[in-house]
């Protein structure tokens, strides 16, 4: 089995989740991601949520596939053998991924002096070099007002800039890897959330909408702005969302609901043209009125088979819980997820990469390494370390492999 990123080598030291993710991006594309901790792990290293013995799932999730080294790097032999490492000759190597300040020992001059052609991303909060995490970014950005609930806003738990930003750290380092290997010319690669997320703003038109109409839109609840779509509940009491945003998807919502002639009159009645997605989203609490009742009386078991035989995009509104102990997409069925054992925690389902590539077959996902798991391996082959030597480093407290206490 072949990864496409075989051979690929890059260091990662990284906390939070952009940074992370970016790295675990490439490890489950095959390449080999050393990250670096500090002794008994950093600051993310027992976040939230965690299994019965304290494991942090979050910290196990983002370093699927990566190899791990624990080594005290406040001390300057510490920070010497690291920056070494980050250095390291040869034509895959020299790639270096970090959300920690740019600045000391990690400066990019002071790290370029040793490989002149070292490719360096550097993840900050603001493009001033401040802090900032995905949820001061999101509320900056209006967006909570957009789910507003009783007027009060309300965040998003997913932390969607961070997992953006980790897409572009993947991206951005194999773009300055490609203009190596033509140019032979490294990189420093600066990157901030904020502007992750000031980008998307314009992208998505918002930007421009208060620049063009003299002001932003209004919150919605759980309608589709310009489109059609919404929440509906069944006699259940069970809730569905259908999306009516293409021409297709709109008849099939008309024709599984059975109320085409009503929605023909409301269209003469309003002198709307329900083929253009304005009107749809003009009218759609009027539309929304037509549709209910068909909701209202069917169950969702009936009411689901209704709308797949009509062809009608829709999901279902579930709890997590129900995502994992019922929906068949999250198991093993789905060829994204395998179960494998997590060490320290047990048999977990664990996605692979989502990427599909048509001439390698897909890699299996990997478990985290335990905190240190690989600091020997690390020192020997890519370091040079003879076994004496390792030992002397960890005689003096400065390097550290896995213990249960790191499991635990």
């Amino acid at each position: 089995m072949q990864a496409i990123l075989e051979g690929m080598r890059v260091v990662e030291g990284s906390a939070f989740i952009a940074a992370p993710s970016g790295g675990m991006t490439l490890a489950q594309l095959g390449a080999d991601v050393i990250r670096f901790d500090l002794i008994g792990g950093g600051i993310d290293y027992r976040r939230w949520p965690i299994d019965g013995k304290g494991n942090s799932l979050y910290w196990h999730g983002l370093n699927k596939g990566k190899r791990s080294i624990a080594i005290d790097f406040r001390q300057a032999e510490g920070r010497e053998l690291l920056s070494e490492l980050i250095a390291r000759p040869g034509a895959d190597a020299g790639i270096f991924l970090s959300n920690f300040p740019a600045r000391g020992w990690l400066a990019d001059a002071r790290l370029r002096a040793r490989r002149e052609d070292l490719i360096y991303l550097s993840l900050s909060g603001d493009r001033h070099g401040g802090s900032a995490l995905d949820y001061t970014v999101n509320c900056r950005l209006g967006l909570p007002w957009l789910s507003a609930v009783a007027g009060q806003p309300v965040n998003n738990p997913l932390p969607a800039w961070d997992l953006l930003a980790g897409q572009q750290i993947a991206l951005g380092l194999l773009a300055a890897e490609r203009h190596r290997r033509r140019s032979g010319k490294g990189q420093f690669i600066g990157i901030a959330l904020a502007d992750v997320a000031l980008a998307v703003m314009g992208h998505l038109g918002y930007i421009a909408e208060v620049e063009c109409n003299g002001g932003g839109r209004e919150a919605v609840g759980n309608h589709i702005f310009g489109s059609f779509g919404r929440d509906f509940t069944c006699r259940c009491g069970r809730r569905i969302m259908i999306v009516g945003v293409s021409p297709k998807q709109w008849r099939a919502i008309v024709k599984a609901t059975g109320t085409e002639a009503e929605v023909a009159k409301l269209e003469g009645d309003l002198r709307m043209d329900f083929k253009r997605e304005g009107d749809r989203f003009l009218a759609r609490e009027a539309l929304a009125d037509l549709f209910a009742p068909w909701f209202a009386k069917r169950d969702f078991a009936t009411a689901s088979a209704e709308l797949d035989r009509a062809g009608v995009c829709w999901g279902p509104y579930q709890s997590v819980a129900e995502l994992v102990g019922q929906d068949r997409e999250c198991s093993a069925e789905n060829p994204l997820f395998s179960r494998i054992n997590q060490p320290g925690i047990g048999a977990l389902l664990t996605p692979s990469q989502a990427l599909r590539f048509g001439g390698f077959e897909s890699l299996p996902p990997a478990p985290a390494p335990l905190l240190g798991q690989h600091t020997d391996e690390i020192l020997a082959e890519e370091l040079g370390l003879s076994a004496a030597e390792i030992g002397k480093l960890h005689d003096k407290g400065l390097v550290a492999g896995a213990t249960e206490g790191d499991a635990s």
